[in-house]
């Protein structure tokens, strides 16, 4: 297995990522979270509202816009559970250019029915198969140019601009928090913030059913949790990779497993309060917020990372019952 190397992205290709892609997506906004019992003042960067209703829509353009042009030939695929999945989906549309797929069993309908209509054809695997993709970065029925939805540095660069906004946003922000399923997003953020204000203190935000970043902080080394499926689809693995641990353990603060209870709390405080709808992960940012864990300071944003959840599972969590 020959995993290639992955490397944190500069600010300069943060920044020339931000420059290709503000044609083609949001500047999305950060508003204050109207809420009468929070430790510090919250405020919310709403990725939901991309045009593909995640962030994921920042990395994949990025790294299709790096490729070169024979590199796209033969298509573009990726291995993701649904978000990664539209922005690769999206992107390829634009440029008329085959996409496929790869999706665990268990993926959410709502995004699978967002894959379909952006034009891609999707491949179901049970999760260990698709685990092992994020893995090994391989697989042999797919052809074309692997877009990995989290260890790619264009990728990162992509989201890193995230970081670049929030800072315009809210200069003296003390403390950020990030859904984290692979690191893509988080890391992408704290590449950015660091270099332009590294007091800043970062957090990932797991679910506690799926936290294998917050075991690997504990362990001072990646380690393989048991992964129990939750409504929280897009954030949660099996392990750390590898190559992705140097970069999170330097750039972040730490790690913060979410209780199940708390995302479905946020997911209906952001409804109620702000009219945002959030999915699961997107959630986690705003539950760790919430409970003022680590010391939050007097200012912190949450990247409220998409808002795309089956109404199924909405609806039981509007009716309090977790899943």
């Amino acid at each position: 297995m020959n995993i290639p190397t992955v490397t944190e992205p500069t600010l300069e290709e943060i920044q020339a990522a931000r420059k290709q892609l503000s044609p083609q997506i949001l500047r999305t906004p950060t508003v204050r979270l109207d809420t009468d019992s929070a430790p510090s003042e919250i405020y919310l960067k709403l990725e939901n509202l991309q045009p593909i209703g995640s962030f994921k829509i920042r990395g994949a353009g990025n790294a299709i816009a790096a490729a070169d042009k024979e590199s796209l030939r033969s298509g573009v695929w990726t291995a993701s559970a649904g978000n990664m999945a539209q922005g690769v989906a999206w992107h390829a549309r634009a440029r008329d250019i085959p996409c496929t797929v790869v999706v665990p069993e268990q993926a959410a309908e709502t995004k699978l029915e967002a894959i379909t209509r952006l034009g891609a054809h999707i491949l179901k695997v049970p999760f260990a198969d698709w685990w092992n993709i994020l893995v090994t970065h391989e697989f042999p029925l797919c052809k074309g140019l692997f877009i990995h939805p989290f260890s790619n540095t264009a990728v990162m660069a992509g989201n890193g601009a995230i970081g670049l906004e929030i800072l315009e946003d809210i200069p003296d922000v003390d403390t950020i928090y990030v859904p984290y399923g692979g690191g893509g997003l988080a890391c992408g953020i704290a590449a950015a913030v660091r270099q332009l204000r590294p007091h800043t203190k970062i957090f990932a935000c797991e679910p506690e059913t799926a936290a294998p970043l917050t075991a690997a902080w504990a362990a001072s080394k990646p380690v393989d949790i048991i992964h129990t499926p939750s409504f929280v689809d897009g954030a949660g693995g099996r392990s750390v990779p590898r190559e992705m641990w140097p970069i999170a353990s330097r750039l972040l603060d730490g790690s913060l497993a979410v209780p199940l209870h708390d995302a479905a709390a946020a997911i209906r405080l952001l409804l109620a309060r702000t009219h945002v709808l959030a999915e699961g992960a997107a959630a986690l940012s705003v539950a760790a917020a919430l409970a003022g864990v680590n010391g939050a300071g007097k200012r912190s944003v949450c990247v409220v990372s998409g808002g795309n959840i089956d109404l199924a599972k909405l609806l039981r969590i509007l009716n309090e019952e977790l899943l």
